[in-house]
């Protein structure tokens, strides 16, 4: 079977033709073709996407990007209706809808943040990746169940369980804001590029690096021990090599007793005490009142603060789950620090769980995993995404657990 599937739910406007079959243990996919344009450098002056400008962008790359499909044949079509902005996933919906009209072909509707789970579940089998997916098969079989996801993005972050196929609950989600937007306005803090995760990502890996060449001495006078909270939490996992950093940030909600998040302190502690440590810096280096190399540590700071709480929040799952596979999907899965953070956890304590990470090429917003997720339903005998006569609307707010 093979589907057409369009991605608009934020900032990329994706589309990509895909082609599923069923096997004895699960799915095979194999990604024809897939055409993406991200809008990333637009919306760079904002520090974030500017729902208007997304909307405006989408309706003038979607004709664009079907040129290339135009003439292939396919069984049916799948959209994203949600979550995301509404403005622009209703422009990938009617782009849907007229083609579906246009060939007389049925449309589904398909969850964003299922397709990222699904996705990441998906492996190449040790095939190469490059800057796309197109022309790799992808399997998905012996998923053991109950199956955990962890679902972070500029957008969301919520621990999600899968005890049954398509059955899915919410265990534990942020209470503020996501980690993807935390990491975007802490690297504006920052003085950094928009997007700002793997600004952040670059820099503490400089840091980190430098703190190796020197066997952990530490930078100007900012001490390298990690934080309390972090150091009586036994989270069991060995500490990283110590990074310097011109503050010491909280790690929240650790001990909450939840798998509830909570980034907005952080964002907020990262802010006021950038602040205190400019009022000790001479007026003409206001602008930039880090040096670089306090910069490079701070980040490395940061983005051990957000890996501490969810190797903390993981394991909580984990234990209170039994789940049989550990999966994290979305954009910021991307971070290299949080994967191998995230695999040292599960492979050190956790010996009967599978681990899965998604391939860098569909970590971020893209319609293969949209036509994966589709492809799954229906292959399983599920039709639930179907829209009949074509009624489908956007829901920014659209939950994974229904």
């Amino acid at each position: 079977m093979k589907i057409l599937a369009i991605e608009t739910s934020c900032d990329e406007t994706g589309i990509a033709l895909v082609e599923g079959k069923k096997t004895e243990n699960g799915f095979v996919f194999t990604t024809i073709k897939d055409a993406l344009l991200s809008q990333a450098h637009l919306h760079a002056p904002y520090g974030g996407v500017y729902p208007n400008l997304a909307k405006r962008e989408h309706e003038k790359n979607l004709p664009v990007l079907y040129e290339q499909f135009k003439n292939d044949e396919f069984d049916a079509i799948a959209v994203t209706h949600g979550p995301g902005l509404e403005p622009a996933l209703w422009q990938g919906i009617e782009f849907a809808k007229k083609i579906a009209k246009e060939r007389n072909l049925p449309l589904f509707g398909v969850n964003h943040m299922e397709s990222h789970l699904i996705s990441s579940l998906a492996q190449t089998q040790g095939q190469t990746l490059n800057q796309d997916s197109q022309g790799l098969t992808f399997e998905l079989k012996n998923v053991k169940l109950p199956a955990l996801a962890l679902l972070v993005s500029g957008g969301h972050t919520e621990f999600v369980l899968m005890r049954e196929w398509f059955n899915y609950e919410v265990i534990g989600q942020t209470l503020d804001d996501a980690v993807g937007e935390c990491f975007d306005k802490v690297a504006r803090m920052l003085k950094l590029p928009y997007p700002g995760g793997p600004e952040i990502s670059k820099l503490a890996d400089e840091a980190r690096n430098a703190a190796r060449k020197t066997a952990g001495s530490g930078y100007g006078d900012f001490a390298a021990a990690k934080s309390p909270e972090v150091a009586s939490s036994s989270l069991g996992e060995p500490t990283p090599p110590a990074v310097s950093s011109p503050l010491r940030l909280p790690r929240p909600m650790l001990q909450s007793g939840t798998c509830d998040v909570s980034f907005s302190g952080l964002k907020t502690a990262a802010l006021y005490m950038l602040r205190e440590h400019a009022k000790g810096t001479p007026s003409k280096a206001k602008e930039s009142p880090l040096t670089e190399e306090e910069k490079a540590a701070f980040a490395a700071e940061f983005e051990d603060a957000v890996a501490d709480v969810f190797v903390s929040k993981t394991k909580r799952a984990l234990n209170e789950t039994g789940a049989q596979t550990f999966v994290i999907g979305g954009g910021v899965a991307a971070n290299r620090y949080l994967r191998e953070r995230l695999q040292q956890l599960v492979l050190e304590n956790y010996p009967d769980v599978e681990f899965r990470l998604p391939e860098l090429a569909i970590t971020g917003d893209n319609a293969v995993m949209i036509a994966q997720c589709a492809l799954t339903h229906l292959l399983s005998g599920d039709w639930s995404l179907l829209r009949l006569d074509l009624d489908i609307r956007a829901i920014g707010n659209l939950s994974i657990a229904g």
